[in-house]
């Protein structure tokens, strides 16, 4: 490929919290993605207040208990009493079963439709954009850091609604026991308050970090999968689980820092449980014995007290899940924010070509990925309804041509025409209508073969599908699949041979009926027979239709109307296949190496 290796471009550092910064991120989020589920929200916090008072509710109904049924003895109260605590517990099973089915049914369609909406915007973006950031990491990006927002909708909401609700129906409880305990079991409280800001800060850089591990995890199995073919040929499967373990290695250490840093505010705030509990103790206990507060003041004061610290236990954790999940939304808004290099041209666009006149020109064009030159003032003229090879050796910046003409990315300078019109003042889907393209590495999807060969297109009957299937010569092992066209090709094709796949490519080529025909390699899959056949297609098919090859194996492209050698993104030849063997330059010298030994 002449389009050079991709570099995985370092995530920035974990920047400190910045409450403006994190205010924004918030409101992004309510406004584009979960304002819409208000309603459903709004009905869920009202469950979840029903569960929180519950708790309060449990707590007051012990005074009767002890200090009326079990101390007095009153027997009318027995029934009253069960039944306020026994319904106490449906309402909370109640309540809880259906806020967390509803909170649960919004999180996943606010995580789908942000999926789906990050991967539309991934699939918009130029290929410089891709060159600099690996699948893996983008992958990531749209599943694992959206499914951290689930917390939000299941965790941070949820106790947010019920344990503030709690906290102040408890604390209602134990002001109208005794006010003065109150005080003195939350005399603590206020110690927590510089621990949960500096751990807020702490948190939110090691969520960053761990994040950043996943996608890392995620790039490396990317990797050994795609090559495992590679990796059990080369013997090296211990050496790349070795190289993953270290990864994975990371991704844990840096996990289990933010499980840690979340759990730290609930472990401070058990201690200042254990604190305001034994300063109560001692001050009502000797009230108790002198009989000045009844054993149901004390129970329903201890209970109400203790279920107090559990919501602020969680409220304390709350702090730590919430900037893990800023940590995510920074990363997805990062990403979102990307500007789409390739737009639609503003103002009067320019004609598509008329048939027969696709001439394509690329006027001292250059181009480089950030800082990798690959194009230096580029020019040569492809005539229409005539074929033109470009050949050279890698790297020359052949398939970056292709990758220009398309526009999935525009040259830094220069000007690339089709029918004498600039490409970037044209209709961005007309334009890519004009081209058919086969690589050498087309990608098939896990669909079916019918609609791999179709590739969205609505409007072709099934003459036009079954004659591109019949010149590619892919009819020549549909019989063979268990369900012919109808048969799913698995990911990336793998249920097919390497030349049945690149046959499809063709096929799909074909049935696109485009007048501009590129092909780059696009036989180097097959075998010799097929290839003959499928040339002989791509022939006929060329006869019509302004082609542009790139080839390695100079005998595809002898008969070629004009050859472009191009070396180092420049062209240093032109002219046909003779002319160039009797000129004795770069043409020439591959043509000798490759049949030096014929």
């Amino acid at each position: 490929m002449s389009t050079p290796k991709k570099k995985s471009k370092s995530e920035p550092l974990p920047r400190r919290a910045d409450p403006a910064r994190d205010r924004a991120l918030a409101r992004w989020f309510w406004h584009n993605h979960v304002r819409g589920w208000l309603p459903h929200i709004l009905f869920g916090i009202v469950l979840m207040a029903m569960d929180g008072a519950m708790a309060g509710v449990l707590s007051a109904l012990l005074k009767p208990m002890f200090d009326d049924v079990l101390v007095a003895g009153q027997q009318d109260m027995v029934l009253w009493v069960a039944l306020g605590i026994g319904g106490t517990f449906v309402v909370r099973a109640v309540s809880s079963l259906t806020y967390r089915t509803l909170m649960a049914y919004v999180a996943e369609k606010v995580v789908t439709r942000l999926q789906l909406t990050m991967t539309q915007h991934l699939i918009g973006l130029d290929q410089s954009f891709h060159h600099r950031h690996p699948p893996g990491h983008l992958i990531d990006r749209v599943r694992g850091d959206t499914l951290e927002l689930n917390a939000v909708f299941e965790k941070i909401i949820p106790n947010l609604g019920r344990d503030m609700v709690s906290i102040v129906v408890l604390l209602g409880v134990a002001m109208w026991i005794d006010w003065l305990w109150t005080l003195i079991a939350l005399v603590g409280v206020p110690a927590l308050v510089l621990p949960a800001a500096f751990l807020q800060r702490v948190v939110r850089a090691m969520g960053v970090r761990a994040r950043e591990s996943s996608a890392a995890a995620s790039t490396r199995l990317d990797e050994i999968f795609h090559g495992v073919q590679t990796i059990q040929r080369s013997g090296t499967e211990e050496t790349e689980t070795a190289r993953l373990s270290r990864v994975f290695t990371r991704f844990v250490k840096a996990r289990v820092r933010v499980a840690g840093g979340q759990a730290a505010m609930g472990s401070m705030s058990d201690l200042v449980a254990a604190l305001g509990f034994a300063l109560v103790m001692i001050f009502a206990g000797s009230q108790i014995a002198a009989g000045e507060r009844t054993v149901g003041d004390f129970m329903t004061f201890f209970a109400a007290i203790a279920f107090l610290f559990e919501p602020l236990r969680r409220l304390g954790n709350l702090a730590g899940a919430w900037q893990n999940t800023l940590a995510s939304l920074e990363r997805i808004h990062r990403l979102l924010d990307e500007k789409p290099r390739i737009t639609q041209p503003q103002g009067d666009l320019a004609p598509l070509p008329q048939p027969g006149h696709e001439d394509v020109v690329f006027d001292n064009v250059t181009f480089a990925y950030e800082a990798e030159p690959v194009l230096h003032g580029l020019s040569f003229t492809a005539k229409a309804g005539q074929t033109t090879a470009l050949v050279g050796p890698s790297g020359a910046g052949k398939s970056t041509v292709f990758m220009l003409l398309t526009r999935l990315a525009d040259a830094q300078s220069g000007r690339i025409l089709l029918g004498g019109e600039d490409i970037t003042r044209m209709d961005l889907r007309g334009l890519r209508s004009q081209f058919s393209v086969v690589a050498q590495d087309s990608a098939l999807f896990d669909e079916t073969l019918r609609d791999n060969v179709l590739m969205g297109k609505t409007d072709v009957s099934e003459e036009r599908l079954q004659r591109a299937i019949s010149a590619a010569h892919v009819d020549e092992f549909v019989p063979g699949l268990p369900q012919g066209l109808e048969t799913r090709v698995g990911p990336r094709g793998s249920a097919l041979s390497g030349g049945q796949r690149q046959r499809v490519a063709i096929a799909r080529a074909l049935v696109r009926e485009a007048p501009v025909l590129l092909l780059d390699e696009a036989t180097s899959a097959l075998d010799a027979q097929s290839e003959a056949l499928v040339q002989q297609a791509l022939d006929d098919l060329s006869a019509q239709r302004t082609t542009l090859v790139i080839a390695h194996r100079l005998s595809t492209v002898r008969h070629a109307d004009k050859i472009v050698v191009m070396e180092a993104g420049r062209v240093v030849e032109e002219g046909n296949h003779d002319t160039l063997l009797a000129l004795g330059g770069v043409y020439a010298k591959l043509h000798a190496l490759q049949f030096s030994g014929t």
